[in-house]
């Protein structure tokens, strides 16, 4: 319903405590903001991995009796949504298989670009898959190596994927957490007494009582076992290109996300913001949640009073039945209700962490200006989006990314706005530490640091859409509506 990027999967491990699953359970729950499609966990009682996986939400998922299925001092989980396969349950993860270097269970969150080929060519020395997604490569991969050991067979398996990966696996008596060689996708360690902790966002290790120690570094892979944690880093260096939307939107602003308090960033980017583009105002009113901590820098730099003139409904499913009879702008106002008092009359900012269709955002406006709003200003606190992201990101196609396809001046029409502002590339990068040379902008710039397949698009993130039988179909072109103020109904 909302016109955000969709977040990509949360992965969590935990090494060395008695109720392993249990806590990998609540870890998930943690990192539900993740994905939504559907969750998994698989535990070793160091003889045998049991796993169970399934669709929905952590808590739909997985009771007492799930887990009670799933005894160990080891476990890993993982939250998906889909940015390459199909959704459903045979691409839940984690995969777990039986192999001649023996059991191994995987967790992905990233995108393999080069699986394609990979798959092909697995497939043409009579491999035979079981799922859609990217990550079985891995496994087959394992499986196959000449490697000695699991550990070597972990790291010959690896190093023939590109792309962006945050693994976190586990052989019988070991957990293995590694981060591609440019850490696109976040991975931290964490301490719980004597056990280990791997997971994708600080805000789950607050959740169990765990310590942050520190995060997996690109190219880095982490094993933990009887002796303690051992550190290897079996990959040639890359140049760091960690994903700057996991400040702007997807982590959460609890967590601390390459090593940065993702609340502060998001902040600092509302001043930004303020600075790079103020506009005379009566009150700033973030777009919930995301648009929340962007809303109070704003404020802050700008003078202008921050007020919730938008409440969000928390209990929302992830279905629910519209009326026959049209009701304006129904599918927002299900999650989002405007508050009559506070934007009646007012010169309203409206501050959101971006905008990808803007189908959303143009229901938000209109819906502000019936509750009486005398001017509707939108502040943007990233820059626009202009190209899909390979890198595990769920995107729509360029032609759906309304920056790409559109003016500031078409927007701001579509849009219904008195006036729209993004912030600048260098404003955003500015915010963080490192900068530009730290971070994958490749969204706002269309510059994509490791090169992927464009002649074999049948492989690349959304190029070509599943049927259900599995076939390919055409890529779908999205058509915007015109960009007159009453070209769309709600």
């Amino acid at each position: 319903m909302l016109d955000k990027f969709r977040d990509e999967c949360g992965v969590f491990g935990i090494f060395g405590h008695p109720e392993a699953a249990n806590l990998t359970y609540l870890g998930l729950y943690a990192l539900q903001h993740r994905g939504q499609e559907s969750a998994g966990i698989a535990a070793s009682d160091g003889i045998q991995i049991r796993h169970r996986k399934a669709m929905g939400y952590v808590n739909e998922a997985f009771d007492a009796t799930a887990l009670g299925t799933l005894p160990g001092t080891m476990a890993i989980g993982h939250v998906r949504y889909s940015t390459a396969g199909e959704s459903r349950v045979a691409n839940a993860q984690p995969i777990v298989i039986d192999s001649t270097h023996g059991q191994f269970a995987i967790c992905h969150n990233g995108n393999l670009i080069n699986a394609g080929e990979v798959r092909d060519a697995l497939v043409k020395v009579g491999a035979i898959f079981q799922t859609s997604s990217d990550t079985e490569v891995v496994v087959h991969l394992f499986a196959r190596s000449r490697e000695d050991g699991s550990e070597h067979a972990i790291v010959d398996a690896i190093s023939q994927v590109r792309g962006a990966f945050s693994f976190v696996m586990m052989t019988k008596d070991r957990l293995i957490g590694v981060r591609d060689p440019n850490g696109f996708r976040p991975l931290a360690i964490g301490r719980l007494g004597d056990a280990w902790v791997l997971c994708s966002e600080t805000c789950a290790l607050d959740l169990i009582g765990a310590t942050y120690v520190r995060d997996v570094e690109p190219g880095e892979l982490v094993v933990m076992s009887a002796s303690g944690m051992k550190s290897i880093k079996p990959f040639a260096p890359a140049p760091a290109s960690q994903c700057i939307f996991e400040h702007v939107y997807f982590a959460r602003p609890d967590s601390y996300v390459f090593g940065e308090s993702v609340n502060e960033v998001r902040t600092q980017l509302g001043r930004q913001l303020a600075k790079e583009a103020p506009v005379e105002a009566d009150v700033v009113i973030p777009i919930p949640d995301s648009g929340v901590c962007a809303a109070v820098g704003f404020a802050e730099a700008s003078g202008i009073p921050m007020r919730m003139g938008l409440i969000r409904n928390h209990y929302v499913g992830r279905t629910f039945i519209e009326p026959q009879q049209s009701i304006r702008h129904f599918g927002v106002r299900v999650k989002l209700n405007p508050v009559k008092s506070i934007i009646d009359g007012r010169r309203v900012i409206l501050v959101d962490d971006s905008i990808v269709r803007g189908t959303t955002s143009r229901k938000i406006v209109r819906m502000v200006r019936g509750a009486g709003a005398r001017e509707v200003h939108m502040r943007i606190s990233c820059p626009p989006t202009v190209s899909p992201c390979f890198y595990g990101v769920d995107t729509p196609r360029r032609s759906e990314l309304i920056g790409a396809t559109h003016s500031l001046e078409e927007i701001r029409k579509y849009l219904d706005a008195d006036s729209v502002a993004y912030l600048s590339l260098e404003g955003l990068t500015s915010c963080v530490s490192g900068g530009s040379t730290k971070y994958c902008t490749s969204c706002y710039t269309g510059v994509y640091p490791v090169d992927f397949p464009r002649d074999e698009t049948a492989y690349l993130q959304l190029a070509l859409k599943l049927n259900p039988d599995g076939g390919n179909v055409e890529p779908r072109e999205f058509a915007f509506p015109a960009l007159e103020k009453d070209s769309v109904t709600s």
